[in-house]
Parts: structure tokens; sequence; C-alpha cells
């Protein structure tokens, strides 16, 4: 796991998308290398149309997952090794807890805390680091049409694109703390 999260995230986006494309488009066949949907394709609103979309859907995703798990992987490696070393595992330990449950109850559980944080604050990065993907698969998304507006100087389109990305990036944090309520519950009790 180590191995290949350093490797996802020294390779630059645009390369592990080009790569996908030459394999998984050009020399398996399996997938399309661009677009939202092929031309002459079924309509949008059928099954056959959505799973179409999803087909086309596939690399680009898959390429922008690749160079965020593999921060997650090594974000969540570290922090479960830090609390590793904690006390309270040592005592769940001692009461004869399986390692898989204090590995999943007790450990995860709280080396989720820094994941969850930087999940909320890479939205931003998220949607902005969008722009190289929709180019390379010449996908119509956020990204790429406030790139387009920046160069069209339409102003008022920008200024819906960073106001729909800030209500994102506010929905994410609320989400976040949401969820930090969930994972540790003195949080939600207001004890420290």
């Amino acid at each position: 796991m180590s191995a290949f999260s350093t490797i996802g995230f020294a390779t630059p986006v645009f390369w592990a998308g080009l790569l996908l494309i030459v394999v998984f488009s050009v020399n398996l066949r399996w997938l399309p290398s661009a677009g939202m949907s092929s031309i002459g394709g079924p309509p949008a609103t059928s099954l056959e149309g959505l799973l179409e979309r999803l087909r086309h859907l596939v690399l680009p995703a898959s390429t922008l997952a690749f160079f965020y798990l593999s921060i997650y992987v090594r974000i969540t490696r570290s922090a479960m090794l830090e609390v590793y070393g904690l006390d309270f595992v040592r005592t769940a330990r001692a009461k004869g807890l399986s390692e898989l449950r204090i590995s999943l109850r007790h450990v995860l559980r709280n080396a989720l805390l820094p994941v969850v944080t930087l999940t909320g604050l890479q939205l931003a990065s998220l949607l902005g680091g969008s722009i190289v993907i929709e180019t390379i698969f010449s996908w119509p998304g956020l990204g790429r049409l406030a790139f387009d507006a920046v160069f069209q100087r339409d102003v008022n389109l920008l200024l819906g694109v960073f106001l729909f990305s800030s209500l994102l990036v506010v929905l994410m944090n609320l989400l976040v703390d949401i969820l930090y309520a969930f994972l540790d519950p003195r949080i939600a009790g207001g004890r420290t």
C-alpha cells in the first residue's frame, strides 16, 4: 500500500489520465476515451443512456481517484500508526480484544479525524484541479466552464461558478462537522 500511495502521489494527474486512455481505450478498447456520451448514442433519459454516461465517466473518475486515494492512504496510515501508540489501545489489548476489533473500532475511528478534515479541505482543490482532467477527457464540467468563462471574460458566469463552488465547500464543511460529532462523541457533547 505504501508503494501504491507513493506512486499515486508522485504521478502527475495528466500523465495518469493519458496512460489510462492509452491502455483502456486505445489498446484494450474497453472504455471510451473522451466525451460525456457517444455521438448518436441512446438518450440520456433512458437506462441505456445512463449506463453509457457511466462508461464515459470511468476513466476521468479513476484518474482523479488515483491521485486523491494515494493521499488518503498515506494520511490514514500515519494517523493509525500514531493512534496505535496511545494508552487506550494498550488497554484494549489488555482486555483481550481481537486485533481486528481494536483496529476497526478503536484505532481507525480515531485515525479518521484527520482524513475527514483533509477531505473537507480538498473539495475546493478537487473542483479546481479537475480542469486538467476535464480537458484531457473532453468532459464538460464545472472546472472547464470556469476556465472558458475566464477566457471569454464572462464575469457573470464566473461569479455563478464561484458561488456554486463556495456553496459546495460550505456544505462539505458542514458535513465534516457532522462526521466529527459521529466519529468523536466528545465533540458532540462539547467536552474536550
